[in-house]
């Protein structure tokens, strides 16, 4: 998946949760967390592998559950730690590990969305081995080839329906962003452009 379509699967999931629980919009600070966490297997895995060709694939490392549940419950305990000392600092490592675990689920259903098979196997690395990528080719070229594949694939008309899917999700996830008053874009507006006391970011 590209790194907005995991973006907006984690915010929806978390906005859809913390509305759920009774709490209101999210809040600045965690949705800042998510962020990151939404981010962070590709973070970790695609430069390992696809520039320092220190591991086999893209989707190994920081995708496989081995390491994914242990980093996501270091990320809520070192929260709920902080938390009491700072009223709300539990939340950004929840919001963290969310994003994280977002995002696997999310890689393994999109083949399906493009016409191909829902992939598992790399959720178990290193158990079941993964499937080696272009490794040590460097990461902007990567992006790069990844990108005009995907045009290529665009302009033939052969992701049509993911394309749908993708501009629904988008679009309702703006629309969500947009309900839950910008955060934290509204709170850096008010504190760093305006100067101008804004609620509590946490």
């Amino acid at each position: 998946m590209w790194p907005w379509e995991h973006l907006a699967v984690g915010y929806l999931c978390y906005s859809l949760l913390v509305r759920l629980s009774g709490r209101g919009a999210p809040r600045p600070w965690p949705v800042v967390a998510l962020a990151v966490g939404t981010q962070f297997p590709d973070l970790v895995d695609k430069p390992l592998a696809w520039t320092v060709g220190v591991l086999p694939s893209g989707h190994s490392l920081a995708h496989s559950l081995f390491a994914a549940l242990p980093v996501a419950a270091l990320a809520v305990t070192v929260g709920a730690a902080l938390g009491r000392r700072r009223d709300g600092s539990e939340r950004v490592g929840a919001a963290f590990a969310l994003g994280y675990l977002s995002h696997l689920p999310a890689d393994v259903f999109y083949p399906a969305l493009v016409g191909g098979e829902p992939n598992y196997g790399f959720l178990f690395w290193p158990v079941v081995p993964a499937a080696e990528t272009e490794v040590g080719v460097g990461f902007a070229e990567m992006v790069r080839l990844l990108l005009g594949r995907y045009v290529r694939r665009l302009a033939r008309g052969e992701v049509s329906p993911y394309l749908a899917v993708e501009l629904g999700l988008l679009a309702s996830v703006f629309g969500l962003w947009v309900l839950d008053g910008l955060p934290p874009l509204r709170w850096v507006w008010s504190r760093v452009v305006l100067g101008r006391p804004a609620e509590e970011a946490s």
